[in-house]
């Protein structure tokens, strides 16, 4: 009797050990949500040329070579727009997304299982990981291809592309998590969200020349991370000759990752202050 009572408890057990933590679901979580992406072949079609049909409009008109700085207009806005791609992907995606997935009660769902929450938000992570290399690997081979850009010829240059993407993308991914709160409803996520945006991308270096934008206007961008993303990204992909460009003619390597690093520490707090699984509406 003993031993079929324990067999009996053994077996009601044995399903609760087998399930994935919360890494296993984050990663299924993932592939969900990349496969979801990838069936909306407009928004897959607008997430991914959107930059790369701006680069190409202001890389036509502005295509001059720059007064001392050795490189040509068109050359400084691949890695800018590289920059903009990254925040695009996972700040703009994330923000919009998520508050239309709690306006539809989405969010209230999934809280209801036993999915970890972690499971939840490591799937976000996935998919902007994913999409954003997509993006920054497509602008990457048009910058090169087209205007001349030359891809980095050391390891250290390559290993600054690297932290400078994952920083930048986590930063930027961590905002949008934050953001995704602020608007009421999901009909008014994108307004709420692409404006902002919008203003980043002409105070930091994206869609104007650096050297020429007030010094207020740089300061005010200096307290966002795209500034940041922008300027270490030009010091991996242009020339030494172009630092004289730079508010402080310098790439400031070193500040790039104190910033970087810094929104992500911040964006984690902003995350867990502000983010709600229901809309206000609902209590």
């Amino acid at each position: 009797m003993t031993t079929t009572t324990t067999a009996v408890r053994t077996r009601t057990r044995a399903p609760e050990e087998r399930l994935p933590g919360a890494w296993g679901l984050g990663l299924r979580r993932g592939v969900l949500e990349l496969k979801q992406f990838f069936r909306q072949r407009d928004q897959v079609v607008f997430t991914f040329a959107f930059p790369v049909v701006f680069l190409f409009l202001f890389a036509s008109i502005f295509k001059d070579d720059v007064r001392g700085a050795g490189v040509t207009a068109s050359q400084l806005y691949v890695p800018a727009m590289m920059a903009a791609g990254i925040m695009s992907t996972s700040f703009q995606s994330l923000g919009i997304s998520i508050a239309i997935e709690r306006d539809e009660k989405v969010l209230r769902r999934l809280r209801g299982t036993p999915m970890p929450p972690a499971a939840y938000f490591l799937g976000k992570i996935w998919l902007v990981l994913v999409t954003g290399l997509v993006e920054t690997a497509i602008l990457l081979l048009v910058g090169t291809s087209f205007y001349g850009v030359d891809l980095p010829s050391s390891a250290t240059k390559w290993l600054d592309f690297g932290w400078i993407f994952v920083l930048g993308l986590t930063a930027c991914a961590l905002l949008g998590i934050a953001v995704s709160s602020v608007p009421k409803s999901g009909k008014s996520a994108t307004s709420v969200v692409v404006l902002p945006f919008l203003v980043l991308q002409f105070i930091s270096g994206v869609y104007i020349s650096i050297d020429t934008i007030p010094d207020w206007m740089l300061n005010i961008g200096a307290l966002f991370p795209l500034k940041w993303m922008c300027q270490g990204l030009r010091g991996v992909f242009l020339p030494s000759s172009a630092q004289v460009l730079e508010q402080a003619g310098s790439w400031e390597v070193g500040k790039v990752a104190l910033v970087l690093g810094a929104w992500c520490v911040g964006g984690l707090l902003l995350c867990l202050l502000t983010f709600r699984w229901k809309n206000r509406r609902d209590g």
